[in-house]
């Protein structure tokens, strides 16, 4: 069972939200908070052992809004994984809530079953994002953070990273490359770590991003 915590300034969207993943028989809904604030407060009144797996998060809302809630909860309950559930397709939003933590971003009018499906996704680790979400990431850095990676920065990978780096791209989490590949998660971790620093990335998102991108161009 998926346990999800609503944080959602607008009550009609929390109840409407609240009745359509009730209807799947492995997700439950185990809070529901108007703000960030009381999202929060929410969560420090669990124990580990009862705290969601997923915090639906909205990113426009009053006293605390998306992105500062999203960062709160990466740093201090790691556990949790939080998906963005917005009306904004805003490119700095995208952004901001991406470097806050956040394990994907969806709009608001994803049909119930995509976002189900989403759900137990970054459940298990993955990253989602909505159509045209994916696209509007790769552009942020403009040509300029372009210029900072290219093919040939991939292509000094070693044979190991770049099976590490193509299953980034797939969405895969350090336990399923570990996996596939036959490797401790340790390993792995220090495989990421060596991505990240050759590609001169931030992140793991941003590296599944270009591996991605230059998937589709080979």
């Amino acid at each position: 069972m998926i346990k999800i915590l609503l944080v959602e300034d607008q009550q009609l969207i929390r109840e409407g939200l609240s009745a359509l993943l009730s209807l799947e028989a492995d997700l439950e809904i185990v809070g529901e908070a108007e703000n960030g604030r009381r999202a929060l407060e929410f969560l420090a009144q669990r124990s580990a052992e009862t705290l969601p797996d997923v915090a639906l998060m909205d990113m426009r809302m009053p006293v605390m809004d998306g992105v500062a809630t999203t960062k709160v909860i990466a740093q201090t309950y790691p556990s949790i994984t939080v998906l963005v559930l917005t009306t904004f397709d805003d490119d700095e939003l995208i952004a901001q809530s991406m470097a806050a933590g956040a394990q994907g971003y969806l709009l608001k009018d994803t049909p119930s079953e995509e976002l189900a499906m989403s759900i137990r996704a970054v459940a298990k680790g993955y990253s989602q994002f909505g159509p045209g979400i994916v696209q509007k990431m790769m552009s942020q850095g403009g040509p300029a953070a372009e210029a900072r990676v290219l093919p040939s920065a991939i292509a000094a990978l070693t044979t190991r990273e770049k099976e590490v780096h193509g299953l980034l791209g797939k969405g895969a989490c350090n336990k399923e490359i570990a996996t596939q590949l036959f490797l401790s998660e340790g390993t792995v971790k220090n495989h990421v770590t060596s991505i990240l620093g050759q590609l001169e990335v931030r992140d793991r998102t941003q590296a599944a991003l270009l591996a991605a991108q230059w998937a589709q161009q080979l």
